[in-house]
């Protein structure tokens, strides 16, 4: 079981506060939890929110000494941290944990000096803020998440949740990540670089949402889909169908259809003993090529290797007679 420490510093954002349990505690593995999540404090008990609610933390910092990941949450603090929680901060990034934040949480990490020289992200609203008072820092305001060797960022609140499967679709594959969205009624896990702006508040002008060709298209990943085909399928114009898929998703067509292609390719590696030809034909990704290049771009894995890795088949006995 992967442990993770999650370090409340006060005053803590509430919403950010729970989504690691939400999703992480209530991921499963082979019918098992797959981690173990403790909230921790500087000093256990009564912890101030950045709203009227105040919550308690049975859990001190040792918690951290325990853990694989530290995930530090959003906070109303911009200066003033606790000396501890620094301290425990640094030195878990010495020993080579994994180390997160979800929103302002990047106020912390770089407080601790642990973001300098790296490419990081925060909550937008806040990113000017944070380039005065941390310039060593490459800030990327505009992106989801961001992770750079064992230091992992998010943009706020709902970001929180794409870096949580993230880490989830790292340490036990594609299908167990959307498995989790699925259960936290959150879509599949979005690719990092998506911007922290998607307009969808309200319907387009004309009435049309495309998320029913995008369910469309889901069911028909191992065609050949065009923009043509997708814009006939919404009965709009290519140029429309372009602009309206970037207003809801934060991607252009093909930039959807390749990610989700992906992740259809990286399903069927972890579930299935299928050829790697195969693999790469009813993804939609056509060739063995394509599919060891944008496999090995996502997720620095070969096709073989990353079967390996996250196969979620026991019975297999024995590895595809494909070598990619």
């Amino acid at each position: 079981m992967h442990r993770v420490a999650v370090v409340a510093v006060p005053p803590a954002t509430t919403f950010d506060l729970s989504i690691p349990e939400l999703v992480l505690g209530e991921t499963l593995v082979d019918g098992v939890p797959g981690y173990q999540v403790r909230v921790c404090a500087a000093r256990p008990g009564p912890v101030a929110t950045n709203g009227s609610l105040e919550i308690t933390v049975a859990h001190g910092l040792d918690a951290v000494d325990d853990a694989d990941t530290v995930i530090v949450t959003g906070t109303g603090a911009r200066d003033d941290i606790d000396p501890r929680i620094l301290a425990v901060l640094r030195r878990s990034a010495a020993e080579g944990k994994r180390i997160a934040s979800i929103c302002t949480g990047a106020f912390v990490l770089a407080e601790a000096g642990l973001l300098d020289g790296r490419r990081a992200t925060t909550y937008w609203a806040k990113s000017d803020e944070f380039s005065s008072r941390f310039p060593a820092v490459d800030l990327r305001p505009d992106v989801l998440y961001i992770e750079d060797g064992n230091i992992l960022t998010s943009a706020g609140l709902s970001a929180g949740i794409d870096l949580c499967l993230h880490l989830v679709r790292s340490d036990y594959g594609a299908a167990t990540a959307n498995s989790a969205a699925r259960l936290m009624v959150a879509a599949p896990v979005r690719p990092g670089g998506q911007a922290q702006f998607i307009r969808t508040p309200l319907p387009p002008e004309t009435g049309i949402s495309l998320a029913a060709t995008r369910s469309w298209a889901l069911a028909r990943l191992h065609e050949p889909l065009t923009r043509a085909a997708l814009a006939n399928h919404a009965r709009t114009s290519v140029r429309t169908l372009t602009r309206k898929f970037h207003a809801e998703t934060g991607l252009s067509p093909l930039q959807w259809l390749l990610h989700q292609r992906v992740i259809r390719a990286q399903e069927l590696l972890e579930t299935t003993d299928l050829p790697m030809d195969q693999v790469a034909r009813l993804s939609g990704l056509a060739t063995t090529d394509s599919l060891r290049q944008h496999l090995s771009r996502r997720t620095g894995l070969t096709p073989s290797a990353y079967r390996a890795a996250f196969t979620q088949n026991p019975d297999r006995t024995s590895e595809t007679n494909a070598t990619v």
